[in-house]
């Protein structure tokens, strides 16, 4: 008589049906049962900041974009405006005694023009007698900088050693048609000045309808709460940059003061010059400062007998800059004013890199607008530490 086996794995229930154990795989991995994991239960929520992260990042890059390549047109835009709301109460001062604001606009506009030509007119005499003498320049840094050339040999030998020149046939002199260099300039001056045109004419239009112009702003606003907001904003905006500018312009006028004053005490060549570059590319957090340091060396290997006294001149106006950019200008300017120096840093790094010179002229003013709404848009709360 056959007798039925069960096979291995299989059960025979009361009723003859063979029924298969359930099963549970499980896993153990650095002492964790992996059928004891669950998932998380947020992951859609993750997935739905996640998309709103990329889309914020994405529009980002997508107005960086628009402001570099549209830098032609918003460069001199944007400069009028700022240049615009720092002279509106002067405009607004014609105002009182009587003038149209677009007479006071125009007036306005020809007198910054006119102290400009005059500043750039006080420096093309110094400079054009500079180029004149290239010739006498070049041969007496080369005698004051001869201390550096075994050192400089050195490493023109270790650059050839390691980068072996290509060997290259002989030289052919090429003659460039002056046409091709008439061409070439044109094509440099010709958005400099386009560049300019529209930023007078941005400065002008922007003082002639400046209170016009606000006007329409704030009743644009439904509620009295966005009237209001949209007021302050504004108000809040041309007196922090005019507050700024003033203040800046009276700490730069006597920086260059001083740094004329030193540099005539130590028999430097133009100190009255020197003294007014400094004033104006004060202007310049950080990076102003370090060209005038470097403009005195380089002058001053030139005009002065040995490199120990070429470098007096850039020594002392780094300690008296040092000492006005960490000590003088925030005690003057106050905390209502200062800003955080890392931030004015990227700041200037930015819009350097995206609109030049120019840019680092504007880049304190556009962060002073920036906190200014900001500040408006999302007002800290004050909260005060335990005790």
């Amino acid at each position: 008589m056959n007798q039925h086996v069960p096979r291995p794995g299989k059960t025979e229930s009361p009723q003859g049906k063979t029924e298969r154990p359930q099963q549970k795989s499980e896993r153990i991995t650095d002492g964790v049962r992996l059928t004891d994991v669950k998932p998380l239960p947020d992951i859609p929520a993750l997935w739905r900041i996640g998309a709103v992260v990329a889309t914020q990042i994405m529009g980002v890059l997508a107005l960086i974009a628009a402001l570099y390549f549209g830098r032609s047109i918003l460069l001199p835009v944007v400069a009028g405006i700022l240049v615009g709301i720092t002279l509106g109460p002067m405009v607004k001062h014609g105002g009182r005694i009587g003038l149209p604001p677009a007479l006071s606009a125009l007036i306005v506009v020809t007198l910054t023009a006119c102290i400009i030509g005059a500043v750039l007119t006080f420096f093309a005499a110094p400079l054009t007698e500079w180029i004149g003498r290239a010739p006498e320049i070049g041969q007496a840094v080369q005698e004051k900088l001869h201390v550096f050339d075994y050192p400089l040999s050195v490493l023109r030998d270790i650059k050839t050693a390691v980068m072996p020149a290509a060997a290259s046939g002989p030289t052919v002199a090429v003659e460039q048609n002056p046409a091709e260099m008439v061409g070439a300039a044109l094509i440099v001056i010709t958005p400099a000045v386009s560049q300019f045109v529209v930023f007078i004419a941005t400065l002008i239009f922007f003082l002639a309808t400046s209170n016009t112009l606000r006007q329409k702003l704030v009743v644009a606003f439904v509620t009295r709460d966005g009237r209001l907001r949209m007021l302050r904003i504004w108000n809040d905006i041309e007196h922090n940059l005019v507050s700024y500018v003033a203040m800046v312009t009276m700490i730069n006028v006597a920086l260059g003061a001083v740094t004329a004053a030193m540099l005539y005490l130590i028999g430097f060549p133009n100190p009255v010059t020197f003294g007014l570059l400094t004033a104006v590319l004060n202007y310049i957090p950080y990076l102003g400062p370090a060209i005038v340091a470097v403009v005195l060396f380089g002058v001053g290997v030139v005009a002065m007998p040995s490199l120990p006294q070429a470098a007096l001149a850039p020594a002392l106006f780094v300690a008296i800059a040092t000492a006005e950019g960490h000590f003088i200008t925030p005690s003057i300017i106050g905390r209502r004013l200062t800003l955080s120096p890392f931030l004015v840093f990227l700041a200037l790094a930015f819009w350097t890199w995206l609109w030049g010179p120019i840019g680092a002229f504007l880049a304190v003013p556009l962060v002073i607008v920036a906190y200014v709404v900001f500040g408006h848009l999302w007002p800290e709360e004050e909260s005060s530490l335990p005790g």
